[in-house]
């Protein structure tokens, strides 16, 4: 986007100004906000953040001037976690769910993610290219403007590459950004066995995928009962060998020993966590892990034992918030909803949980100084929301306030 814009009115401008790295322990809370603030954007990155009465004698003629109407500013979210791209939904499985059957009950009865890869196969790059766009339309509608994004939905060669070309697609119309992770190690496929898979994924998926450069992380769910630890291990030292970022889902069932390998191999991210104990939190510490935390996956899924988020703020980890947007376990592609479970059930305040889901996020995906936060040489990626303070947000559950969202200072179409 060329030429420049000025962003005035804001009652708050919530910047997420401060050190150039995940922010940890008090930082997590402090949102660094402006009363009266405005953003001046020039050729879709921001120029300066600070009040109205300090900048408006630098907003020049011609300048294209966006009037917030007295709401809320703040960077558009970065959602760290979610499984983008697939075929199909599975509301029949919500209704069993409601009867009483478990997750692993229904998977051990065909359903599940396997549900979901037999219609993911079955359907045409373009068809789930016209999926995906719904499902793109729905985050920006609620203020994400980045997204990471996983396969898995394949669990074979062909279906996992046309997952990720669907990203690069996708992507690259635009408005919203993706960051692409292959997760070819999400399930063992119909009719596999788990080391003869995890040869296959080693040996034929990941260096296709890295040949033609479909991905940037590798992620792994590491169970006891789909992939465990030693089986973990050995995907993620093969992608880091061919030049992957890693990430993991951890510790989401059981006490896996996912999060200690993460800490062990320094990945990225751990998501999940809801059975990590302290020595595991210790392990993410000791490792530069950031814990990625899905509560719309709990809760989705009708259980009780979400992420102890306190301890891991206390212990110094970089918190992040995402939503696990997936057609099973967390069918939401809203981060507002995700920010108020975070704040009722997981006991973090509005303004750690804004941070967890915005700039924290966005350095768990190797792009903290581009996004994540309304500071000078960022990209213009804010959201206006239609509220006199930021802790409306989360606390309007279920209701959607934003008004209007810019992706490097160009409006997005809602």
């Amino acid at each position: 986007m060329s030429g420049s814009l000025a962003v005035v009115n804001c009652r708050q401008l919530v910047t997420l100004r401060g050190p150039a790295r995940p922010r940890v322990r008090s930082e997590i809370g402090e949102p660094g906000i402006i009363q009266d603030g405005a953003l001046l954007v020039r050729d879709g990155r921001i120029s300066a953040a600070g009040s109205y009465a300090e900048l408006k004698d630098r907003i020049s003629a011609g300048t294209e001037v966006v009037d917030a109407g007295g709401g809320v500013v703040l960077p558009g979210f970065v959602d760290a976690h979610t499984h983008l791209v697939f075929a199909g939904n599975r509301a029949d499985e919500f209704e069993l769910r409601i009867a009483g059957a478990t997750y692993e009950q229904i998977a051990a009865a065909g359903g599940g993610i396997r549900a979901t890869v037999r219609r993911t196969r079955e359907t045409s790059e373009d068809d789930l290219l016209e999926a995906a766009r719904r499902h793109a339309r729905w985050f920006l509608a609620h203020g994400t403007t980045t997204v990471e994004a996983k396969s898995g939905y394949g669990l074979d060669v062909e279906t996992e590459c046309k997952m990720l070309r669907v990203m690069r697609r996708l992507g690259s119309e635009g408005p919203l950004e993706i960051v692409p992770t292959f997760l070819g190690a999400h399930e063992v496929p119909e009719g596999c066995e788990r080391e003869p898979y995890v040869d296959a994924v080693i040996g034929s998926m990941l260096p296709r995928v890295a040949a033609e450069r479909l991905a940037e992380y590798c992620d792994v769910f590491c169970e006891p009962h789909i992939f465990p630890a030693p089986a973990a291990r050995r995907i993620l030292q093969a992608a880091r060998g061919l030049g992957l970022g890693l990430r993991m889902h951890a510790d989401q069932f059981t006490l896996s020993g996912g999060a200690k390998l993460a800490g062990e191999l320094r990945t990225a991210t751990a998501d999940h966590l809801e059975h990590t104990d302290a020595e595991s939190m210790d392990a993410m510490a000791a490792g530069g892990v950031q814990p990625v935390l899905l509560p719309g996956s709990v809760y989705a899924l009708g259980l009780r034992g979400y992420a102890d988020a306190r301890a891991m703020i206390e212990r110094g980890l970089a918190v992040v918030l995402a939503t696990d947007f997936n057609p099973g376990s967390s069918p939401t592609a809203s981060m507002p909803m995700v920010l108020s479970l975070a704040c009722t059930q997981m006991r973090m305040t509005p303004a750690e949980a804004l941070t967890a889901a915005t700039v924290n996020a966005a350095y768990s995906l190797g792009r903290g100084p581009q996004i994540g936060s309304l500071e000078a040489g960022k990209r213009a990626n804010f959201v206006v929301y239609g509220c006199g303070d930021y802790r409306e947000i989360p606390y309007h559950f279920g209701v959607n306030l934003v008004t209007g969202v810019w992706v490097r200072g160009a409006p997005a179409q809602l």
